[in-house]
């Protein structure tokens, strides 16, 4: 009888199988024979997994900070006045030209008179008559011979001959315009010839001493001023002013929820215009700050600009910061310690309350 070869392959390897497992001898993939062989990757353990983070850190000493306040407007004459004519002729002088210096009561214009002068010596023609009658009037009444209501009625024309006398002189004064204010004329102006109707503008006086700049504040900022502060006012032009805070608005406005400032700019010599873009600051009270570099803010899970520091236990502590203001070499803040140790390099790789590894920057930060 012949038997097929892999049958008798089949048998072998069966045999030799059962003969192996009959050992008791197991060999395990990954793992060496020697008892000093290196352990399998899933036994290994990597020592610095369980070592703290290791985070830059630098000390930090708060340091008094001045701080100020710029506020962005224009200048604004502290008056403006449009003159405008009381009555109604024809201009036939107007002895003030555009951009001369007035004081209050010079000339403006000259209207014509016209009949207004006659007027005048009508009224007081008038006057005259009335205080005769009255004069006749009262004589009679005290030697009994006419009654007190004409005394009364003689009394009551020389009132009105009174009143039509003020009207009429008044009129009269009205042909001649003169400024309230000392201030510079300003264009345009009445021509000669042309005539005013009542209403109509004669000239306009800018009064310029002092100026007054102007700028609205937030309502965050509002609180820190007070009347009388001392200010720095910068035009575009490039001239500088030295002024003082004279009006602080009591109520905000409804739009912008800003706050209305003056400040007041002597100005004797004209030199700073009206309506010029102008750049005023203020200087603050002084409070503690630290000046820190702008990269190592960073922000909590709550969305809070702040530093992430390192207490005495090595654990990470977050603090928020008020950002005050920059300058080249970093930015100043508040609502830190005075002393504190912040994180530099690293803060945002941690959580707050982790334990890490701190280690001291060796430059500090310019204070």
């Amino acid at each position: 009888m012949r038997l097929n070869f892999s049958y008798v392959l089949a048998l072998g390897l069966a045999a030799g199988i059962g003969a192996w497992m009959y050992s008791g001898t197991v060999v395990i993939g990954g793992r060496a024979d020697s008892p000093d062989a290196v352990l399998p990757p899933a036994e290994r353990q990597d020592p610095a997994a369980d070592a703290p983070f290791r985070v830059e850190v630098m000390h930090l000493t708060a340091s008094e900070r001045t701080a100020v306040l710029d506020i962005r407007g224009r200048t604004e004459a502290n008056a403006k006045v449009q003159v405008r004519s009381e009555t109604a002729a024809k201009v036939i002088d107007r002895p003030a030209r555009e951009g001369s210096r007035v004081s209050a009561g010079d000339i403006l214009c000259k209207l014509d008179k016209g009949t207004r002068e006659a007027s005048v010596l009508e009224a007081k023609a008038m006057v005259a008559q009335a205080k005769l009658d009255h004069s006749a009037a009262t004589q009679l009444q005290t030697k009994g011979f006419t009654a007190q209501t004409r005394v009364a009625q003689v009394q009551a024309q020389l009132d009105a001959a009174d009143a039509r006398l003020q009207e009429a002189e008044l009129e009269l004064q009205r042909t001649v315009i003169r400024s309230p204010i000392d201030g510079i004329t300003e264009s345009p102006m009445a021509n000669i010839g042309s005539r005013l109707n009542i209403g109509d503008v004669c000239a306009s006086v800018v009064d310029t001493d002092p100026m007054t700049a102007i700028g609205q504040v937030s309502e965050i900022d509002i609180a820190k001023m007070t009347i009388g502060m001392p200010a720095k006012v910068e035009l575009v032009t490039g001239q500088t002013f030295e002024g003082t805070v004279r009006y602080i608005a009591p109520a905000a406005d409804t739009d912008t929820r800003t706050f209305r400032i003056e400040v007041e700019i002597p100005n004797p010599d004209g030199l700073a215009r009206d309506g010029v873009t102008a750049l005023t600051t203020l200087s603050l009270a002084s409070e503690k700050a630290h000046k820190i570099s702008p990269a190592i803010l960073t922000l909590n899970d709550a969305g809070l600009v702040g530093v992430r520091g390192v207490d005495t236990n090595n654990k990470t502590v977050f603090y928020p910061a008020t950002v005050l203001g920059g300058e080249e070499d970093g930015v100043w803040v508040s609502g830190l310690p005075n002393e504190v140790t912040v994180i530099t390099v690293g803060q945002d790789y941690v959580i707050d309350g982790e334990l890490v590894d701190p280690v001291l920057k060796t430059a500090e930060a310019t204070q």
